[in-house]
């Protein structure tokens, strides 16, 4: 996601809403009365990446992980949240929302487009909008992105303890219009992102639905491959880190909720070594949130592994010539739900007939491009048949 401003597109719809008031892969393990204490223990954090982690269960009102919470990264899209609220802030009851504006906060909160956020920010007073937003809500760790960067949304300093304020705010005291509108378009987050970003990472790979994310992904990535065509992502300025937030390492953080009812918020922010690729950072971010005691989340049914090659497509049938759905972000982990036999696929000296089943993505690719010594993979069923 690019955080340039720029200019957005508009459609014609209405919704309605209340005024807001002013003011303020492991298994689950079971939550604890020292969840804090054990939370760099649980959290695993892979070898370069710098994370925050927040996880609040909001049915015991605990956090159930905490890994240094309050310190400040570069917000990316996830400031979108805030940008929406302060738009929404004290609108009046039975206030509807304009066409115009609707067709821009949809494709903001479930696309991350930016082209909307980079309206809003312009509009209702870019900096402004953060310092009016940690008031109201009692944020302690965020701030507007430093001097010189004005222009720049996504330079917003934020924590995942900030992050979680944010949703239990949107989740427990928001106007009920409000938090349906924001929270219904989170559940109905794209695969693929508006820059042609696939961010269904973190939160959205790691749990069976129900789940609701607002991701962000900021750095030197070179292009987003997500959908039937990729897209050269445009550079972000030249920046060395400043009031404590880093702006030169590549970002990518997952948010949101997990389980029915939204039961708990997870919020986690990372950075990573320059030069990372997105599907490594993908991947890392990945192994982080499957990692953490998340109540109320199921994972997923399958077996993971790593995958290599660049543009992997992604293909309704496991056969060459079927649609393709989706190319892969360059070595990035995917689970496996079964395989099957399929068109043979060569890449020299290799050749291999199977073809991985993805459920993530509704699709298959060859299992030339799976990370392992075998042309079948191991226990990992054939399609169609039950599981080992």
């Amino acid at each position: 996601m690019r955080i340039l401003l720029r200019g957005a597109a508009a459609l014609a719809t209405v919704v309605t809403v209340a005024a807001l008031p002013g003011g303020a892969a492991a298994l689950p393990r079971p939550g604890t009365a020292t969840q804090a204490a054990q939370a760099a223990q649980t959290a695993q954090i892979p070898d370069g990446v710098t994370a925050g982690v927040a996880v609040f269960d909001r049915r015991t009102g605990t956090f159930t992980e905490q890994v240094d919470e309050s310190a400040r990264f570069r917000s990316a899209s996830v400031v979108k949240l805030l940008l929406t609220l302060d738009f929404l802030w004290n609108r009046g009851p039975g206030y509807t929302i304009p066409g115009a504006d609707r067709a821009r906060l949809e494709p903001m909160l479930r696309g991350s487009d930016d082209k909307a956020a980079n309206h809003y920010w312009s509009e209702y007073g870019g900096p402004a909008i953060v310092d009016r937003m940690s008031t109201r809500l009692g944020l302690r760790d965020t701030a507007p992105p430093p001097a010189g960067y004005e222009g720049y949304w996504g330079y917003t300093a934020l924590s995942a303890r900030d992050t979680v304020a944010i949703y239990r705010y949107i989740l427990d005291k928001a106007p009920a219009p409000v938090r349906d509108f924001v929270m219904d378009n989170l559940r109905r987050s794209t695969r693929c992102a508006s820059d042609r970003f696939d961010q269904h990472f973190g939160i959205a790979g790691s749990f069976d639905r129900p789940w609701a994310v607002k991701q962000g992904w900021s750095g030197e990535y070179a292009k987003g491959t997500c959908g039937a065509s990729g897209a050269v992502a445009e550079a972000e300025p030249a920046a060395a880190p400043a009031a404590g937030v880093d702006l030169t390492r590549p970002a990518l953080h997952t948010t949101g909720t997990v389980g029915a009812d939204d039961r708990t918020i997870v919020a986690v922010l990372t950075l990573h070594p320059v030069g990372t690729s997105y599907g490594k950072a993908y991947t890392d971010l990945g192994r982080l949130t499957r990692s953490l005691n998340v109540p109320g989340g199921v994972r997923p049914a399958g077996a993971w592994f790593g995958t290599w090659g660049e543009f992997v497509n992604v293909r309704k049938g496991p056969a060459t010539g079927d649609a393709r759905v989706t190319q892969l972000p360059a070595g990035v982990e995917v689970l496996v739900g079964c395989q099957t036999r399929g068109q043979v696929v060569s890449v020299p000296p290799y050749t291999n007939e199977w073809w991985a089943y993805l459920p993530q993505y509704g699709g298959y690719i060859s299992n030339i491009y799976i990370s392992s010594p075998d042309n079948r993979l191991p226990n990992v069923p054939e399609c169609g048949s039950p599981r080992p």
